[in-house]
């Protein structure tokens, strides 16, 4: 079983720290564990219960009157506002999604999203804050991998799904080079780029996880882009990435280099001059949409 502490709860459930700690000593909500020290500790079930009470708060219903609801009535009222398309808990209904490997109330309730505000909105606004909040339950091990690994492919279903329905552009020539370097799995946001590039009308040519330097250099000189992207995720020691950087800009005199992905942004100081960040999706069409 997790263990959280009480930031963790405040990034999972979206309730400040201060009114959770208000919510146990006013209407005694829940009693956390304490370290030796006094540290207030969370498990999965003060979570998941936190998030039925988030939910539950959000739409209409007092803390107070929550406090005197038993466990079956607040079960039953969180079933019947799950059930409704029309009201907007969508960070807890990913979470919940998640903890109970639910994929049909995943995969409903991310369409809803997508529907209203298209995948390039949902994705900012929505799936990476869902995502940093995985991270930090996967730090506590509140997640199984099997967890981990089963909504991320639901993600990555939907974004390739969304690519699939984009039409082939008939201009080839000098395309843009997606690709994740070797050791690195982690290609959801590398599958965004490839759905923004391709909703623009960009011509770019998919090349995957972990793909080997030679086999990069090969591919860069049979088809000649005009930029290559690529995104880095897994922890990588910052003199190998310096001279990662340095070497393609040597065999790739030709082409733009971007890349994204947390261990860029940590030695974006350092790359400068060799690779052009990734923030967001708008700085990635910024250099591409005129």
């Amino acid at each position: 079983m997790a263990e959280y502490k009480i930031k963790d709860i405040e990034i999972l459930t979206g309730i400040k720290a201060h009114t959770i700690r208000i919510w146990e000593k006013r209407y005694g909500i829940l009693i956390p564990e304490r370290t030796d020290t006094q540290i207030r500790t969370y498990t999965d079930h003060d979570l998941s219960y936190l998030l039925n009470i988030s939910l539950l708060n959000k739409n209409g219903h007092k803390i107070s009157r929550i406090a005197d609801y038993k466990k079956e009535e607040i079960h039953q009222l969180v079933w019947e506002i799950k059930m409704s398309r029309n009201i907007d808990f969508t960070e807890e209904k990913l979470i919940l999604a998640l903890l109970h490997s639910d994929e049909q109330l995943f995969t409903e309730t991310l369409q809803i999203v997508i529907d209203e505000k298209g995948l390039e909105r949902t994705f900012s606004d929505d799936l990476i804050p869902f995502l940093d909040r995985i991270g930090v339950m996967w730090l506590v091990n509140s997640i199984s991998a099997a967890q981990e690994h089963f909504i991320s492919n639901l993600i990555r279903q939907k974004i390739i799904s969304a690519i699939d329905k984009q039409p082939i552009p008939s201009d080839k020539s000098h395309p843009i080079m997606l690709y994740l370097p070797e050791h690195d799995w982690h290609e959801i946001g590398l599958l965004f780029y490839q759905y923004l590039l391709r909703s623009k009308g960009f011509h770019t040519v998919y090349l995957g996880q972990s793909l080997p330097y030679d086999s990069l250099l090969d591919c860069i000189e049979r088809i000649q882009p005009k930029a290559i992207i690529s995104s880095w995720l897994t922890a990588i020691e910052k003199p190998f990435l310096l001279t990662y950087f340095k070497q393609l800009k040597q065999d790739a005199p030709n082409a733009q280099l971007f890349a994204g992905g947390a261990q860029i942004n940590l030695h974006s100081l350092d790359l400068k001059g060799y690779v052009t960040e990734i923030k967001n999706s708008e700085s990635l069409l910024s250099h591409f949409v005129k």
